[in-house]
């Protein structure tokens, strides 16, 4: 009895020390589209996608790299996810929907080892040599996403998406109490500095920022 008791208060006590550590870390980091700093790269992290286009979360991800793309504020985009086709190739889906609406095929690289987001961060920065950028997700998922960047040494502004939350609120409101586990995930992640898929350095994705 004792011991699932503090099982549980330790529970809660991980679950609250997560939130309160995303939240102070991406304090003043998180801006809308109109105001967030110039960046040359934008990462557009990685979602469900359908058969041959974005799910409606991803897509909305997808519509802010347009955005900033068409403002001028970035100049290259990432699109990092799960590229197997369990997945149903969600860089590929997602490379195809930004050049469909405007985006130059050679200013959008894909990771496609982007498994979660604690890889696609460390890839971006071991990979492809990213030392800052835009975060582009929901934006229940930011806080998290901005967080593990500025953790591992990547400075990371991000713009989070809140037109799904209008659009499928119960959906949205899953997603923000899956954060909770996810931010455990998240710290075990950070302490242990789990190592993603090892790839050779790609530099492609620079030379389209105009950072060779």
């Amino acid at each position: 009895m004792l011991s699932g008791v503090l099982g549980a208060v330790g529970l809660v006590g991980a679950i609250v020390f997560g939130a309160r550590h995303v939240s102070h870390v991406a304090a003043g980091r998180m801006f809308s589209v109109d105001d967030v700093p110039p960046r040359a790269v934008a990462m557009v992290l990685g979602a469900k996608a359908d058969r041959d286009r974005p799910s409606a979360f991803l897509a909305a991800r997808l519509d802010l790299a347009v955005d900033l793309y068409e403002k001028g504020t970035i100049r290259a985009v990432l699109v990092s996810g799960d590229n197997r086709a369990q997945s149903n190739h969600e860089t590929t889906v997602m490379r195809d929907y930004l050049v469909d609406r405007g985006v130059p095929a050679e200013k959008v690289v894909e990771d496609p080892a982007g498994f979660d987001t604690y890889d696609s961060c460390v890839r971006a920065r071991d990979v492809f040599g990213v030392k800052e950028m835009v975060i582009l997700t929901q934006l229940y998922h930011l806080e998290r996403a901005v967080t593990i960047c500025e953790d591992i040494g990547v400075d990371a502004v991000g713009v989070g998406d809140v037109t799904a939350r209008d659009k499928f609120p119960d959906l949205y409101y899953k997603g923000e109490k899956r954060e909770w586990a996810a931010n455990l995930k998240m710290e075990w992640d950070l302490l242990s500095r789990r190592k993603p898929q090892q790839d050779p350095f790609d530099g492609t994705l620079l030379e389209a920022a105009g950072q060779d």
